[in-house]
């Protein structure tokens, strides 16, 4: 697809409105009493009003902006479109950390050209920071400043790594991600989106993840991407659909990890 200058302006416009209407109907319900419902009676799976307003918002946004779009979203699923374009939506990314009062979630936003995302958001409204990656630029959009971001570069026996899980996934993933933790420098658990943002600005270097769903990963992907990271899945492959993933600040960090995953 070709994106001119005016159509990459427009898409920005469209994802930062989509982030703005997001933030004002989560906020309210931030450390307040919320109704919690669980999506999965096997396990822990928490969904709130929060949640389900906050996407209904940025869809009624897409409705009249770019109707012909596509969405892919986590509480109201997929709506087809014409235009080969298709926004991936999470209200809230972390509704665990969202309902213990911290401030790991946050608003992710994707939009896929078919092949890969080509722009991403992660809006994490309390602190109010926004990290966006699109059209070859990242940056951090914070209440007094917008700057560049850029990820680092480091050997994996400096590398700070982040997950969210402590167990990962299944116990082989678990495997995989502690025989990278053994090498690095340091490890942290259950940043949640906010992990992805931290490796995209430098402050971070890898972050390790199984078991993710198209919306949890393509706004990241874009954003880590477009600030000069890496990411696919554990054998090198496109990470855009879920699964497994692998985010690194540099190719040789990525290459350097990606020989000890493919083993699980």
């Amino acid at each position: 697809m070709h994106m001119t200058p005016e159509l990459q302006n427009e898409l920005l416009a469209t994802a930062n409105a989509l982030a703005d209407a997001a933030r004002n109907v989560i906020l309210p319900y931030f450390r307040t009493p919320l109704v919690t419902d669980n999506k999965d009676p096997s396990a822990f799976d928490p969904v709130t009003i929060a949640d389900r307003e906050a996407e209904a918002a940025m869809r009624e946004i897409l409705a009249t902006r770019r109707p012909d779009d596509a969405v892919l979203g986590e509480e109201f699923g997929h709506t087809p479109g014409t235009s080969g374009l298709t926004w991936v939506l999470d209200p809230i990314d972390g509704t665990r950390a969202f309902i213990s009062g911290a401030t790991s979630w946050g608003v992710l936003v994707g939009l896929n050209a078919g092949e890969a995302p080509i722009l991403g958001l992660i809006d994490q409204p309390y602190i109010g920071e926004r990290f966006t990656g699109a059209f070859g630029q990242a940056t951090l959009t914070t209440t007094s400043e917008t700057r560049p971001i850029a990820t680092r570069s480091t050997p994996l026996s400096e590398a700070t790594l982040f997950t969210t899980f402590p167990e990962v996934g299944t116990p082989t993933e678990q495997q995989g991600f502690e025989a990278v933790s053994a090498k690095a420098r340091l490890t942290r658990f259950g940043l949640d989106c906010y992990a992805y943002a931290l490796l995209a600005m430098g402050q971070i270097d890898l972050v390790i993840e199984a078991q993710l769903n198209p919306y949890d990963v393509q706004g990241p992907i874009a954003v880590i991407e477009n600030a000069g990271g890496i990411v696919t899945d554990w054998q090198g492959n496109p990470a855009h659909n879920g699964g497994r993933l692998l985010a690194a600040g540099s190719k040789a960090l990525h290459a350097e990890v990606l020989e000890i995953l493919r083993a699980y």
